[in-house]
């Protein structure tokens, strides 16, 4: 497994060689704090900007206890908004898409414009203290990236997803993100560990020839893992050995030659995880998005869909179902050691565990955390109502 660290700069802190405590992975104050200082300043996306193409198309996302919506106005301009009504702060909309002329509170009727302005309140004489110019939908930070729509409940000054990725911008630009159509409907994959379980996992490669067969068939010894300041990468090109599985066999032989992309990336797997929570699995026949949203200190929700671009060759529609039937092997395998390792996470017995030089994305992560939430330093658990003090 190839392995390229963040920097050649020694590291000097302790901890660097650790894993952050397994207390971190259930407690109910710590995962409060996550929510504040990590998932509200952070970047996540909604959807593609393909997926709301017409005026009033619109998209939501929940977490963080919020709602958040995503609409394309009368201007053609994209804007979000938190789906709550200014009055009594009910949802406005229901349900993850839809299209709408105007958002029609189903309370009291108040009525928004898709450019958030409140437009018509029944009876608006008998609210002496409203404002209607100051009453309109509570927007929220968008940005459109090669296509893909974040958003942003809060902003700590941490940077875009433009330059997150900007490292591996000449990568990615062959794959032509911005011209990706749905193949599907998002996925919800409800989850019973923490959330930063999965991320764990996903940035891991010392897991794959152990416990991923197919992926091992696929790219042999050639995994391989680094980490930049706020993204991971994790990659592998298929050896031209047949696989013994017909599924991964017929991937291997039915892909077909892609013309926008460079020769050495025909037959490559790419998979970039943004901070703290979002990855893009890239192959030469599809591109996938999936996040990780916590729900409770010790579950999640596992967000994902496919895009690509028109071909309508047979073998890259077969290409496409292979991948498919490749990926849910992997993702059930996933599943099964990440369900193991929250389990372990309960006993007395495990605290920290010894991080590898090779698990790059992990040390590098675990250091992200204990940087925002430093009791992430606390081998132990500290008493209830550690975060108030």
């Amino acid at each position: 497994m190839a392995t390229q660290p963040a920097n050649d700069t020694p590291a000097t802190d302790p901890l660097d060689g650790w894993s952050l405590p397994a207390w971190t992975y259930r407690d109910a104050e710590f995962y409060a704090l996550e929510q504040e200082r990590i998932y509200r300043p952070s970047w996540q996306v909604v959807c593609h900007e393909s997926d709301i193409p017409a005026h009033g198309d619109w998209h939501s996302l929940d977490y963080c206890g919020e709602s958040v919506i995503v609409v394309r106005g009368k201007d053609d301009v994209l804007r979000a908004f938190t789906n709550v009504c200014r009055h009594r702060g009910s949802r406005l909309v229901d349900g993850s898409t839809g299209c709408a002329r105007k958002l029609v509170c189903p309370y009291h009727a108040w009525t928004y414009d898709l450019d958030g302005r409140l437009t018509g309140v029944p009876d608006s004489a008998s609210y002496p203290t409203l404002d209607k110019g100051k009453a309109g939908l509570v927007p929220v930070d968008l940005e459109i990236w090669r296509g893909f729509i974040f958003v942003q409940l809060e902003d700590d000054g941490g940077p875009s997803v433009a330059r997150m990725m900007a490292p591996y911008e000449d990568m990615v630009a062959p794959y032509r993100f911005e011209e990706l159509k749905a193949l599907g409907r998002v996925t919800l994959r409800p989850r019973e560990v923490n959330w930063k379980n999965v991320g764990d996992n996903y940035s891991d490669g010392l897991h794959i020839p152990v416990a991923h067969p197919g992926l091992t068939r696929l790219f042999g010894k050639g995994y391989g893992v680094e980490a930049q300041e706020n993204v991971d990468r994790m990659w592998g090109a298929m050896v031209d050995r047949p696989s013994d599985n017909w599924s991964e066999r017929l991937y291997q032989n039915l892909l077909p030659p892609v013309p926008h992309l460079p020769e050495d990336r025909q037959r490559y797997w790419l998979y970039f995880k943004l901070w703290p929570n979002v990855a893009f699995d890239i192959y030469p026949d599809q591109v996938d998005f999936m996040q990780w949203l916590p729900v409770s200190p010790t579950t999640c929700l596992i967000r994902e869909i496919s895009y690509v671009l028109p071909d309508d060759r047979r073998e890259m529609r077969a290409a496409r179902y292979l991948n498919w039937r490749i990926n849910r092997q992997v993702n059930a395998e996933d599943t099964a050691l990440i369900t193991r390792v929250q389990q372990g996470m309960d006993s007395r017995s495990f605290s920290i565990g010894p991080l590898s030089d090779k698990e790059v994305c992990l040390k590098h992560f675990c250091k992200k955390m204990r940087d925002v939430i430093p009791e992430a330093r606390l081998e132990h658990q500290p008493a209830a109502g550690w975060s108030r003090a």
